[in-house]
């Protein structure tokens, strides 16, 4: 009996492991070194330096598709403000947790004041008030940075929202407050109501995908920082970059490199082996694909279902337009826009064909398979 249970405490402190820090491959990890995201750093504090001298500061839109490094820029630009100021108030709040109007305003004021409002008994202007004679009292700015934006859209709360942290100062003179909007959806400054925009007006800051070389260069320095020496070949390394690049999100490939790192270990494989990537592909699969595809508005979904459904070998945006507009009624400007946001998810390519009656005809073209799509559509 005893020698049973010492083989079972063997088990349990039997350290050796394959990982670093096993966090360097979670999603929320921000990594020391942040690499090729410098211009758009520099502009998000050329936003918020107005506030630290005792004006506002700059509101701005940060758009770009899935893993681009929008919300690590954030979550730097606000360490960064948070060590070298008590003068300015940086809260960031994911919108796909906090979509009411009380749940933003319970993160704010939480980030003010350490603690969470009372949830019942306590009227919502209340909460807004203390949040909002504090800064003035204290002459502290507010920077609020909304993550996933679209999300207070979908429950209509956005106008509200928006409304109430940048015309504070109507109501409390001196309140200096801003907003930073994050989001996948370049359709977004369309959904403001008049009385917003007007106050809004924000500088737009664009994170453009990582190419290939960007790609392989973050998940080398994921692998240094998550996994000993020589665990992973630069083959294999150069294998998931190309996976990912053809998937088109970041935290695929991160995400792949945990699960054969986790394969590897069960196996008490010292290295990972081409067998673990392939075990890995079999669980990982496209997540960010459904993802993408779950956000997509009614009138992206169509579009993308007639791509899908289309025999034509070469498709050119205007025999597309023709098959949607004969579904949808769709004004032209309209179909573009829709065409222009699906390439921007990265979910089709357009490239010019130097044919057609101006002589730049477009063709389109799926990234993915078609099964691939319809399997992460049928669910809608």
């Amino acid at each position: 009996m005893q020698h049973n249970m010492k083989g079972i405490e063997d088990i349990l402190l039997h350290d050796e492991t394959i990982f670093k820090n096993i966090n360097a491959f979670d999603p929320d990890y921000v990594p020391e070194n942040y690499k090729y995201r410098d211009s758009q750093m520099e502009t998000l504090a050329v936003c918020i330096r107005p506030a630290l001298k005792q004006g506002r500061p700059v509101n701005s839109v940060i758009l770009g598709s899935c893993a681009t490094g929008k919300t690590t820029a954030i979550k730097k630009i606000f360490e960064m403000v948070e060590n070298n100021s008590e003068k300015v108030v940086c809260c960031y709040i994911n919108c796909q947790l906090h979509t009411t109007r009380f749940g933003i305003f319970s993160q704010i004021y939480s980030r003010i004041f350490g603690h969470y409002p009372p949830e019942t008994g306590v009227p919502f202007s209340r909460i807004y008030q203390s949040i909002m004679q504090h800064l003035v009292n204290e002459k502290k700015a507010l920077v609020v940075a909304l993550d996933d934006v679209n999300y207070l859209f979908h429950s209509k709360n956005a106008n509200k929202i928006f409304y109430d942290i940048l015309r504070a100062h109507e109501v409390f003179p001196g309140a200096r407050t801003g907003v930073f909007a994050i989001l996948s959806d370049i359709e977004f400054r369309y959904a403001l109501d008049k009385n917003v925009n007007s106050i809004f007006i924000p500088q737009e800051i664009v994170f453009p995908p990582y190419n290939r070389s960007e790609m392989l260069s973050i998940l080398q320095e994921r692998t240094e920082i998550g996994f000993f020496p020589e665990v992973i070949s630069d083959e294999l390394l150069e294998e998931i970059t190309d996976l990912t690049l053809e998937v088109g999100d970041l935290r695929f490939g991160i995400d792949l490199l945990r699960v054969c790192g986790n394969l590897a270990e069960s196996e008490a494989s010292r290295v990972i082996e081409k067998k673990h990537l392939k075990e890995a592909l079999k669980s990982t699969g496209p997540v960010s694909l459904s993802h993408t595809i779950k956000s997509l508005s009614d009138l992206e979904n169509d579009l993308l279902d007639v791509i899908i459904n289309s025999d034509e070998e070469n498709l050119t945006a205007g025999n597309l337009y023709k098959v949607f507009q004969g579904k949808n009624g769709t004004s032209y400007s309209s179909f573009n826009r829709t065409l222009d946001k699906l390439e921007f998810l990265r979910l089709i390519d357009t490239k010019f064909t130097g044919k057609g009656m101006r002589g730049n005809s477009r063709l389109v073209i799926l990234r993915f398979n078609r099964d691939e799509i319809n399997k992460c559509m049928a669910p809608l």
